[in-house]
């Protein structure tokens, strides 16, 4: 018996329940915190409902024949509508990769969202390269089942990854330089970004660590495998309760990394970065005991955590209630705990 369905068991049962608005919390319940295999009855029926009950079947009935949202081109607008966001929600709420719109859309932005460099971009640009959008979109393409040899995928993958270390890219003062940091995006290695003002940015690589902690370890590069290494000291280079990383417009952090929410676009909380080190095997480490209590801490009396933080009216659909008990955040916080002995 496993830590959740010891300790957890009430939360679980819960979330293991048939729900039509929200379909996709019982298929990754079975998958990720059961651990259940593709080719469970249990789990063929829960991906065969994501794609016909709750919020998947209406993003996708609001796509354009050509594969995108909205308007043509890279995507990043209108928020929280247009092409690159559906691709971040469809993966994060459950949708198969291996439905045709679906992919349709992968291959959408493989062709449209990139710069020369190979990285996503807000614009399609080099000068729109920004590594919250890069993870995001990375991380998507992963959990929907894009494989690693599609060559574009690979320069998304190397890019973001270089992106972080600094291999082969000049700073951005050197004009000359085939490849260079600007400063109206990624400004430079490390998570320094313009959004940030040119500091390390934790948002970037939280998103960024997300995605990389997804490959596998034997098909990660050695320049994954450095970035990997940059952002794991960032990201435990600061107690991950307080979220006190570098603030470029601010003097404290923001108050999204203490509202847990769902689906989840370039902002992120404490909880994600947690999913993130988990996963990349940190679960044991004491420097992430305090974030750990704080998850805890918003637990209730039933074993629940509420929603509090939400993109509803700004997105195609809305995701559960704000202020209320989350089948989302309660896996969310689940699939963290799963890691902490």
């Amino acid at each position: 018996m496993s830590i959740i369905e010891d300790q957890y068991a009430d939360t679980l049962y819960w979330l293991l329940e048939p729900d039509e608005e929200n379909p996709g919390v019982r298929y990754f319940t079975l998958t990720k915190l059961l651990e259940k295999r593709p080719d469970d009855p249990e789990v063929i029926e829960a991906k065969q409902t994501v794609m016909t009950r709750g919020p998947v079947p209406v993003i996708l009935n609001a796509q354009n024949k050509g594969g995108f949202w909205v308007e043509a081109g890279s995507g990043y607008y209108p928020k929280y509508t247009g092409t690159v966001w559906q691709v971040v929600f469809l993966a994060q709420l459950g949708a198969d990769g291996d439905d045709s719109r679906v992919k349709s859309v992968c291959e959408y932005i493989l062709e449209n969202s990139r710069s020369k460099h190979g990285g996503f971009s807000m614009n399609g640009k080099h000068s729109g390269m920004i590594q919250c959008l890069e993870g995001n979109l990375c991380a998507s393409l992963l959990d929907l089942g894009w494989p690693l040899t599609d060559a574009r995928f690979g320069e998304a993958l190397d890019w973001l990854a270089r992106s972080i270390t600094g291999e082969g890219i000049a700073p951005s003062k050197e004009r000359n330089a085939p490849v260079r940091y600007l400063r109206s995006g990624n400004s430079g290695p490390g998570f320094a970004c313009s959004a940030n003002d040119h500091l390390p940015c934790a948002w970037g690589a939280v998103k960024a660590m997300l995605t990389l902690g997804k490959v596998p370890e034997n098909a990660r590069t050695p320049s994954m495998q450095a970035a990997v290494e940059v952002g794991v000291d960032f990201l435990l280079g600061n107690d991950p309760a307080a979220a006190d990383y570098p603030m470029g417009y601010s003097e404290k952090p923001s108050r999204s990394w203490f509202r847990f929410g769902y689906p989840i676009g370039y902002v992120t909380d404490v909880l994600q970065n947690l999913e993130t080190l988990t996963a990349l095997g940190y679960g044991d480490d004491p420097r992430v005991c305090s974030a750990v209590d704080l998850i805890l801490g918003k637990r209730d009396a039933q074993g629940r955590w509420k929603m509090e933080y939400t993109y509803n009216g700004k997105t195609w659909v809305d995701v559960e209630e704000k202020g209320q008990p989350s089948k989302w955040v309660s896996f969310r916080a689940l699939n963290v705990l799963k890691f902490i002995s």
